[in-house]
């Protein structure tokens, strides 16, 4: 027997037809001169619809058969009345054992000849011959088996006729598009493998196909297989596809292959994770397949597979792919979480920065109420968060529909943001200093060194330093963005702090930073604190001489016009002990206080003068002084009291000295009528006594 070689993707030779056409070629037993020279070989074709399925493939996946040549093998062609097409006679005997088939292999046809008198024929074979165009066989209307393998044809044509067709093998050829086929419904395979087809197109009618292939191809993706409903092998190897779309609404694919081919990702052939009849899949030699979560993506998306790239899935395989999946599904759910805490952020930062700019706005607008109303109408937090939401789900191509929903949906009224992030606490919007009241974690406290401070008043931020001392102590660096810092005098402010290495002023929204001398201000203010960097910049110590020669002179000269009790109301107990030793130890002598005390005596005054340094900020500035509103009031009212009572007082001593002479003649008179009877008078003071005890 020499058998017409099927062969399989596994390399196995396969001459059972899978879709019910059994092939069985052998040798014709025929003697040599009884022999048609065009037929060498013998091929009995059954027909059976109700087999179900061989153990064989149906076709080699890329179809690359060779009938084998025969020695000595002639065909019998004579010329026709038209000059291009030779006529093919066969001997009544060859008719009689060959009825039903006929073989034209490697020929050198250029053209298909006229078969007269085989209406019958249900196989015939063209293969690696020359022909550039199918014609001359609309006559064989009962064939079921075409063979046009290894030839030169560029356009599908002359099969209108042919409807009982169920096999058409056209690989290696120049076939570009799938054409005229509306008539073949009862197609079972059809092989197109080894052409130049850039599309899958007008195979939406054939819904018995069970074989399609593609392979060697110029496809770039896989659409349009509606209606394939019985398609059960699609061979895609050898192209150029990127993605894969449609073959979920195949509801017969067992076995598809895409091995060689540009797939690098699996959302590209994620519709493959909806098809349940697939049981066999090759991605072999696409990007995907170099990937480390290659296999345990394929086989937890697709749970019913029994074959991955021709080799069986183990029970174990399917078990590690599980793990991986739950892994993989929680890591996805984290992942979307951080994806919307992120967005959230973002919304909160744009929505405080917002406030903000209005805020910095408020006295032009304060000015021009019409400016105002026109302002806030357009200040909408939710409209504008939501227009920044769809430009995101745009941009970015990575989050899934479930995330870009969630994102659509996200609407951030906050206004203030706390955020920690590794060593760093960042504090967005005025709102966000009333976390420093928060009972926080020993751990978390201790682990920050870096507190930024955005879109907050300074003002603000001062009267917040001492509970930032106690929360956070080791605090090492400040960040200022968006704060209003315009003024040198603010830096005092911070003098208050336990320590800080590291000062950061973001030009933005502090304007303090365009004076030429302000970090030298920094470095004498608080040099108590050795600051090594300022806005990134280590500080040498030529920074600090300089600093000392350009204000320390300005804060003896502070410190030395105040009175004694206002330097002790302003410093705080420590330096007030400082200070009354200053006083002690004014007015010794030289000789007795040694020279280390001087120098400590110098310290502590340069220590003091910076001191006399402070910054008051502008609310406590008004409490202060609706407070000194307050006294003066009182004290106006109380001066006023004391002058009414006094001018009462003089009033009536005025109006006594005018009454004084008479009221002192009427009383010398009185005693001098008492006392003229002595007795009498006598006798009436001893009654009065007597009557009173």
């Amino acid at each position: 027997m020499i058998p017409g070689k099927y062969r399989s993707v596994s390399g196995r030779t396969a001459n059972n037809v899978n879709c019910g056409l059994h092939l069985v070629i052998q040798t014709s037993s025929l003697p040599e001169k009884h022999k048609v020279r065009f037929l060498p070989i013998g091929v009995e074709f059954k027909l059976n619809r109700d087999t179900p399925s061989f153990p064989g493939r149906l076709l080699q996946h890329d179809l690359e058969r060779n009938y084998s040549s025969r020695q000595g093998d002639h065909i019998n062609l004579v010329s026709s009345s038209m000059p291009s097409f030779p006529v093919l006679h066969r001997s009544s005997e060859e008719k009689i054992l060959y009825s039903d088939r006929l073989t034209l292999e490697r020929q050198k046809l250029t053209v298909c000849p006229i078969i007269d008198g085989e209406e019958h024929l249900r196989l015939l074979n063209f293969q690696h011959n020359f022909i550039t165009r199918i014609q001359n066989i609309s006559n064989l209307q009962r064939l079921i088996f075409l063979d046009l393998y290894d030839n030169q044809i560029e356009e599908i044509s002359g099969l209108s006729t042919l409807r009982s067709l169920r096999v058409l093998l056209l690989g290696k050829n120049r076939i570009k598009k799938i054409s005229n086929l509306e008539n073949l419904k009862n197609l079972d395979v059809l092989d197109l493998h080894g052409n130049q087809i850039t599309k899958i197109e007008n195979v939406n009618h054939l819904c018995d196909l069970r074989v399609l292939n593609l392979a060697r191809n110029l496809l770039s993706h896989v659409d349009n297989l509606n209606g394939l409903n019985s398609l059960t092998e699609l061979n895609l190897r050898h192209n150029q596809i990127s993605f894969v779309r449609d073959v979920d609404n195949l509801p017969c694919l067992q076995r598809l292959f895409l091995s060689y081919n540009n797939i690098s990702s699996f959302d590209s052939v994620s519709c493959l994770a909806d098809a349940t009849s697939l049981s066999d899949i090759t991605f072999d030699g696409n990007p995907i397949a170099q990937e480390s979560w290659y296999k345990h993506t394929v086989l937890q998306n697709m749970m019913q597979l029994r074959q991955l790239d021709m080799k069986r899935i183990t029970e174990e395989e399917r078990r590690m792919a599980s793990v991986v999946a739950k892994k993989e599904e929680e890591k996805k759910r984290e992942s979307h979480k951080q994806s919307l805490l992120k967005e959230k952020k973002r919304l909160t930062i744009n929505n405080v920065a917002r406030r903000w700019e209005l805020q910095q706005r408020g006295v032009n607008i304060a000015m021009n109420p019409e400016k105002r109303d026109c302002d806030l109408s357009s200040q909408d937090p939710c409209q504008g968060d939501g227009s920044t939401v769809s430009a995101l789900a745009e941009e970015s191509g990575s989050l899934d529909s479930g995330l870009t929903s969630a994102l659509q949906g996200l609407c951030v009224p906050d206004t203030h943001l706390v955020e920690v992030d590794g060593d760093t606490l960042s504090l967005y919007g005025a709102g966000a200093l009333e976390s420093l009241d928060r009972s926080w974690s020993a751990q978390t406290a201790g682990m920050v060194t870096t507190v930024s401070f955005m879109f907050i008043e300074f003002d603000e931020i001062v009267q917040v330093l001492p509970k930032l001392k106690i929360k956070f102590p080791n605090c090492l660096h400040l960040k200022f963005k968006e704060t209003n810092l315009v003024m040198l005098q603010q830096f005092n402010a911070l003098a208050q702090l336990r320590r800080v290495d590291q000062l950061t002023i973001d030009p933005q929204g502090n304007p303090v930073v365009n004076f030429t001398l302000w970090k030298y201000y920094v470095l004498f203010r608080l040099s108590h604190f050795s600051m090594q960097r300022i806005n990134g910049t280590e500080v040498t110590q030529n920074d600090l001489i300089m600093a000392e020669r350009l204000f320390g002179i300005l804060a003896h000269v502070a410190s030395s016009e105040l009175p004694q009790y206002r330097l002790i109301s302003i410093l705080g107990d420590a330096r007030k002990k400082q200070f009354r030793y200053l006083l002690e130890t004014k007015g010794k002598k030289p000789g007795i206080v040694n020279e280390e005390n001087n120098d400590s005596k110098r310290l502590v005054a340069e220590n003091t003068n910076r001191a006399t340094l402070n910054y008051t900020t502008r609310d406590f500035y008004n409490e202060k002084l609706e407070e000194i509103k307050e006294k003066k009031k009182f004290c106006k009212m109380y001066v006023e009291d004391l002058v009414k009572g006094a001018t009462e007082i003089n009033r009536k001593n005025e109006a006594l000295q005018k009454l004084w002479p008479q009221m002192f003649i009427e009383l010398v008179r009185d005693a001098v009528i008492e006392i003229r009877n002595k007795n009498a008078y006598m006798k009436l003071c001893l009654q009065q006594i007597t009557d009173h005890k």
